[in-house]
């Protein structure tokens, strides 16, 4: 039942780009002639650029232009032991998201820019300077979330990735041992403990702004936003990704949710080859602006 991905491989280039003292790298995905858009994917958490190369070789075929990269202190922009780096969630919004934009405008010339986000990485871009050059944004099981948005399961385990284990090891270490913890990447210090003190706190971030965030431009972004959620997303339930729709007052709305069939999906499997029938649903089908009557809020659609 899974949508094939067709053997034509698109051409791959690696780009290098600064996000000020850091050192980036990413990929770029060309389609075949001039591209429709070219899109940015911001990443989730602890989540390599590598895991979203197929993803990214499916939107090329479709003569998409995509670029991947890793966030500061991740994959292939690491430059140092993980205990040495000092990245924070907010050095990856607030300065390592607008620089592989400005990278990938720089690489693909004047087409319309998009961009799509996973978890931590839909929801920076009020943050970002590049927001108001954005046509369209796709969200993927992005919100803020907390504790108590998780369903009973999925608390116990977050009470112990954030008062357990993971605090603990954390401390121990000056690093997240994400591979020790089955969790994935290993994550710098700061970025765990700043990601731990959001998704425990209602209002996520908004208790850092003055502090390690500046006041973000909500008003900025107005073109198309879509909100996916996955059906069954402990991490980032759909409450979580429709409470993401507030922080984007300009834009025009559209939801989504992805629903399993058959093997379970969750958090991060979305982008996985298994899951390629789901991905025209991401996508979806993002109505010109001149078409809509008001900036609304759609009805969540299944798909």
């Amino acid at each position: 039942m899974n949508a094939p991905i067709r053997a034509l491989a698109p051409a791959v280039e690696t780009l290098t780009f600064r996000a000020d003292i850091a050192t980036l790298t990413g990929t770029l995905f060309r389609p075949a002639g001039r591209p429709r858009a070219a899109i940015v994917l911001h990443a989730a958490t602890g989540v390599p650029a590598r895991y979203y190369r197929h993803f990214a070789a499916w939107l090329a075929d479709r003569g998409y232009a995509c670029l991947t990269y890793d966030y500061r202190g991740l994959g292939a922009s690491a430059t140092r032991p993980m205990r040495d780096e000092t990245a924070t969630l907010a050095d990856w919004g607030l300065r390592d998201q607008p620089a592989a934009q400005r990278a990938l405008e720089a690489a693909v010339g004047d087409v319309p820019v998009w961009a799509i986000g996973h978890s931590i990485g839909g929801m920076m871009v009020p943050f970002n300077e590049g927001a108001a050059r954005l046509d369209r944004l796709i969200t993927v099981a992005s919100g803020p979330v907390h504790l108590s948005d998780h369903p009973l399961g999925w608390k116990a385990r977050a009470h112990l990735f954030w008062n357990g284990p993971g605090a603990l090891a954390a401390a121990a270490l000056g690093y997240l041992p994400g591979k020790i913890l089955g969790l994935g990447a290993d994550l710098p210090a700061g970025v765990y403990w700043q990601w731990r003190r959001w998704c425990t706190t209602r209002g996520f971030y908004l208790g850092d702004i003055g502090a390690t965030l500046p006041m973000p431009e909500f008003r900025a972004f107005t073109g198309h936003l879509r909100a996916v959620a996955i059906a069954d997303d402990g991490m980032v339930p759909p409450a979580a990704v429709w409470r993401l729709l507030q922080t984007y007052p300009e834009a025009w709305k559209s939801q989504a949710v992805i629903r399993p069939a058959g093997r379970p999906i969750g958090h991060i499997a979305v982008f996985s080859p298994e899951n390629a029938a789901h991905w025209p649903a991401i996508l979806g089908q993002c109505a010109s602006r001149s078409a809509q009557p008001a900036k609304i809020f759609s009805s969540p659609t299944t798909m």
